[in-house]
């Protein structure tokens, strides 16, 4: 994990400094003497050592796959960095086989990255202590719902003293009377302050070299700098900001806001209609985090992971697509995620159910009407055509 260099130096400089007092000898330690004169100044002679990161990648879905595959192709061009790259694959099976095993033998995640090559310097193993070993830069990229437990076995088979986190979960924890983003509970559990990557990221297309930015967010340049040159290429364009809980916050609530849009749609109503309901949701989403996070940099709700994840979610993503189908079959959300998702449950509807009982505890669901509709329709059977009654005139004062 070190490398060492000491300049060369004539053998006759490492005799005994008690018989040097009266020449003007130097050396390259400094020795515990009281006499002053017989103190170097011991980065004349050496070259500080240099640490080698090594990076993990915790999660082998469609999108840690696909944060592999950046990583990989980046850092064969990085010095001070080890140029393999690990991802900790849940054991699962393809056709029968392990699939990290798979995806070593392949080049390839067939399950969650098909027709997708990885550079061969990405290895997958089940083994989390063998994934983990020496590892001093992880990203963590698994579903919400397994990061608590996730953390724990993390927090077992990992040396947190230089350890550099990067979450790139989009969710949020939303409990009756409290809020706490990934890196909130990432913090809690490792006692180490992690940095954050999102923004409009689908998977399969940055995989596919197409263009397209995302925002990276975190509290320590050192740590931002090393983020960035591990993800930033000419197809991935990656934008820092001094944040955290504000870009998580706006990769979760976007959620409910590209529901409403699928409820739009699925109402058969134009761009006009759609377009206004997302104006208003993109005002409840800065009004909610600034009620949370008053600090919050303006900038955040400008980047990929502000306005640009909101489009692209509202144009056809998972949520918005499900609520078209709610419309359109009077099915619930349950119904929909198990037949169209085989049981797997959407961020969008969650956190509206999510963030109405916030709300209603708080006492201002009068005050976020987009996001207490979308509940009431999802799960009270509320008429969709009420959405557009969030739509209102303003005068000016």
């Amino acid at each position: 994990m070190f490398k060492y260099a000491l300049l060369s130096r004539p053998l006759t400089s490492y005799i005994n400094p008690t018989l040097l007092v009266s020449r003007s000898f130097s050396f390259p330690f400094r020795f515990s003497t009281t006499s002053s004169q017989y103190s170097t100044n011991r980065d004349k002679y050496w070259i500080k050592p240099t640490i080698m990161e090594r990076v993990c990648v915790y999660g082998s879905g469609n999108w840690g796959t696909t944060a592999a595959k950046i990583i990989g192709e980046n850092i064969t061009k990085l010095p001070n960095f080890d140029h393999k790259v690990s991802i900790y694959s849940h054991f699962e099976t393809f056709d029968g086989v392990s699939l990290s095993d798979v995806i070593n033998k392949t080049h390839e995640n067939p399950k969650y990255l098909p027709g997708r090559k990885l550079p061969e310097n990405v290895y997958a193993t089940s083994d989390e202590k063998e994934a983990l070993d020496g590892a001093t830069m992880l990203v963590i990229v698994v579903p919400e719902q397994f990061l608590e437990s996730s953390l724990r076995s993390i927090y077992k088979n990992i040396d947190g003293r230089r350890l550099k986190i990067i979450s790139l979960i989009k969710g949020v924890y939303i409990y009756k009377d409290k809020i706490m983003t990934p890196t909130q509970v990432i913090e809690y559990a490792l006692k180490v302050t992690p940095s954050v990557l999102c923004g409009a990221n689908i998977a399969n297309e940055i995989a596919g070299h197409e263009i397209c930015e995302s925002t990276l967010g975190s509290f320590i340049k050192s740590e931002a700098d090393l983020w960035y040159s591990l993800f930033h290429s000419d197809y991935f364009r990656i934008r820092c900001i001094r944040d955290t809980y504000g870009i998580e916050l706006c990769g979760a609530l976007k959620n409910v806001v590209s529901v409403a849009a699928g409820i739009a749609d699925g109402l058969g109503v134009g761009s006009n209609s759609k377009a206004a309901i997302l104006r208003v949701g993109f005002k409840e989403m800065r009004q909610f985090i600034y009620h949370r996070h008053p600090y919050t940099p303006p900038e955040v709700f400008y980047e990929s992971c502000g306005m640009a994840d909101l489009v692209a979610s509202s144009l056809g993503g998972r949520n918005h697509k499900i609520a078209v189908e709610l419309v359109k079959t009077g099915k619930s959300f349950a119904e929909l995620e198990s037949e169209m998702l085989g049981g797997q449950k959407l961020q969008g509807p969650m956190t509206a159910k999510e963030l109405y009982i916030f709300n209603k505890h708080e006492g201002i669901t009068e005050k976020f009407p987009l996001f207490t509709t979308v509940y009431q329709i999802g799960y009270e059977k509320k008429d969709p055509s009420e959405i557009f009654n969030v739509l209102v005139g303003l005068k000016l004062e």
